[in-house]
Formats: C-alpha cells, structure tokens, sequence
C-alpha cells in the first residue's frame, strides 16, 4: 500500500542563495533534515544526510540492489546492483555544497538541454526538489519527487509549472518517469535531457543501436554542430565525443568496458546524446561515459497539458 508524502517545506524548494555562508546553509538543511525524519516512508525508502549535508534519498531494494538520491536536483548519484558494482559514475571535482549541480550521476537538464538564454542546462539540477509520494511493489522501492516554480525559476522562465519524477529500483534495473505539467494559464516550450553518467573505461566503451541516426557533432566546432548520419553499428570513445543523434530508437546498448552490458530503454525520449570531455577533464575522462536520452526539440504545452518521458536502465 502506498504511503503519501506531501512536503512543502520552503528549504526544499527555494534555491539556497549563492552568498549563503556554509554554516547557515548546513543549520536549514539539518532542520529540514529534522522535518523529514518525522515522517513514515514505505520499506526499502529512506532519508538521511548526505555529503556536504545535503539530504539524501536511498532505495533499498528486497533483491539487494541500492539507488541514492539526492534531493538537490532530483539527482540519482548511485545505483548498485547485488554484485556491489555502482553503474554510476559521480565526477571527483563534484561539490556537495548546496551552490552548485552535482557532477554526476544522472542530473536533470531543464527547462532547457545545452546553453541558451538561461544558464547551462537550466535550472532544475540547482533547485531542491521534494518528496511527494513513496511506495514499495513486491520489494521494488518508490519515490517521487516534486519541483514547483518559484521567485528563482521565474528570473530566468517566468511560467508554472509542476514536474514529477518518479524513481523505481528494480532487482536489476532503474526506471524513472518524468512528468512535466504546464500549470500555468499561458503556453511555454521547453527542452530536457538526463544527463547520464555511466562507470566506464573509455578505451573499452562502446554504444550500439544508433545507427542510420541523424547526427549533430560538436567536434570540432561546438558552436556549429556538422550534420550527418551515423554509420558505425558500434560508437566508441577514441578521443573528445558530442554529438546528438535525433529519432533516436527507444533501446540502446552500453557496454561499460567493466563487464557490464546497460541497456537503456525510453518511450517518449525521441533523441540521444553521446558525450566524454576527453583532455578537457584530463582527471576522470578516462572512468566514465555519457549517453543521455533527451528531447532536443521544443516541446510545447498548453495550460493543464502535460509531458511524460520513461527510462529504464538494466544490467543483463
């Protein structure tokens, strides 16, 4: 049986200031943390402090998988199966500080995917998002979480809006689904992505079931996409890596170079980004790949419409 959670505590959904010393930023997440402990979450759904205290969300699942989330960002930084193996990969140059996204894992990218008019990738991976609803289905953990416009999101994107992301932890899979509603009483578009950080070692990853794709390479010129078709059956990361691939097809292959084999599943995620920074990230480059499902083109919404996307990672 479901347990609901409905939070609305002002920490938790204002951005914490960029002058906020780190003493005071540390005293309201721990009152917040405070709040949060009161509550009764499902099995295998639990709350705690996580690295520079930032609350922290981890999924315990009956089958020994684990999943961490943090609520800074809505961002997964962690998902193990029952080998131990963490398929994630969180940056070294990562901080956990309230300020800043974190580096890693699987960070949101909205109301906007890349530069643009507001700062990179949006502002959904700096906001603090929610805990809405938590659930456990036959020792599967649930969670979902909330992010609602506030004085911050509207400086940059003055629109309503709700967006829902629910986390599921699968003996051998993760599964989220993103819901963005316009709640607003005028329209807006928006673009988005998953950002995703898999554990890999660059020389041996590679990606299938991008080929025939059109592609929009950012090597050499990141400011003047080329255009073209992929025509490899296997993509590999020999040196610098992004490109978009548009019309994506809704299941991809990752193979980690590990010994693992991810394959990624979306519906209603239409393209694919594949991205390693190479030299330009010389301490980590080597330990991690990015393969991102997205929407690069403009989704619009009418008042009271909504979007949904699903994602589903599984180890074979």
């Amino acid at each position: 049986m479901a347990t609901s959670i409905s939070m609305r505590s002002s920490s938790f959904l204002a951005l914490i200031p960029s002058n906020l010393n780190y003493r005071r930023h540390r005293r309201s997440f721990r009152t917040a943390m405070a709040s949060l402990d009161q509550r009764t979450y499902s099995p295998g759904v639990q709350i705690s402090e996580g690295n520079g205290g930032l609350p922290k969300v981890s999924l315990s699942s009956h089958y020994g998988s684990e999943a961490e989330i943090y609520l800074l960002g809505a961002c997964v930084t962690s998902w193990k199966v029952s080998n131990g193996n963490d398929l994630l990969f969180v940056r070294p140059d990562a901080v956990f500080d309230g300020k800043k996204p974190i580096s890693g894992g699987i960070p949101h990218c909205f109301p906007q995917f890349g530069p643009g008019p507001m700062q990179q990738h949006g502002f959904a991976r700096n906001m603090s998002w929610s805990i809405a609803d938590s659930d456990n289905v036959e020792g599967d953990p649930i969670v979902t979480l909330e992010l609602k416009d506030d004085l911050y999101s509207r400086s940059m994107w003055d629109f309503s809006f709700q967006a829902l992301y629910k986390v599921t932890l699968h003996s051998k899979s993760l599964s989220t689904v993103l819901t963005i509603t316009n709640t607003d009483k005028k329209p807006f578009s928006f673009s988005t992505a998953l950002h995703t950080y898999f554990r890999a070692s660059v020389t041996g990853a590679s990606v299938k079931g991008l080929k025939g794709c059109k592609t929009l390479n950012k090597d050499p010129d990141p400011s003047n996409p080329l255009e073209g078709k992929e025509e490899r059956e296997v993509i590999t990361f020999p040196g610098f890596v992004d490109c978009i691939y548009l019309d994506a097809p809704r299941e991809l292959q990752l193979d980690n170079g590990l010994g693992d084999v991810i394959t990624i599943r979306n519906t209603n995620w239409s393209d694919a980004v594949l991205w390693n920074p190479h030299l330009k990230m010389e301490s980590c480059y080597r330990d991690f790949v990015c393969v991102e499902n997205a929407k690069i083109g403009k989704v619009q919404l009418e008042p009271e419409q909504s979007w949904v996307a699903e994602q589903q990672l599984a180890i074979s």
